[in-house]
């Protein structure tokens, strides 16, 4: 946790990255590759809330709002002071995720 005022919102995208959470806990990939998209998952929070701090009217905004906003079936936003091996594995989790949150609402 960053600050008090992120809280709210650091609690509203993790109950819309749960159920996603729970998909892979149960998809039967290893245990190393399930950490390292929760490792990203986490990131892409607070690539979130980094930009709630740089633009506060987006905290009005819905998590899965915010979220669809920043993923993409190419991947996700841009992570601050990360390699590009770094990125490239955030992406993978981020249409990972992507594709998770279209095919539920079919």
């Amino acid at each position: 946790m960053g600050e008090e005022k992120d809280l709210a919102a650091g609690r509203n995208l993790v109950a819309c990255f749960m159920p996603f959470l729970m998909h892979l806990a149960t998809s039967g990939l290893s245990k190393k590759t399930i950490q390292n998209h929760v490792d990203n998952m986490w990131l892409l929070g607070g690539e979130i809330i980094r930009d709630l701090n740089e633009d506060p009217p987006l905290r009005k905004v819905a998590a899965e709002q915010l979220i669809r906003h920043v993923i993409h079936e190419d991947g996700g936003p841009l992570i601050h002071n990360g390699w590009e091996d770094d990125q490239r594995s955030f992406d993978s989790t981020c249409r990972k995720f992507h594709r998770f949150l279209t095919q539920s609402q079919r």
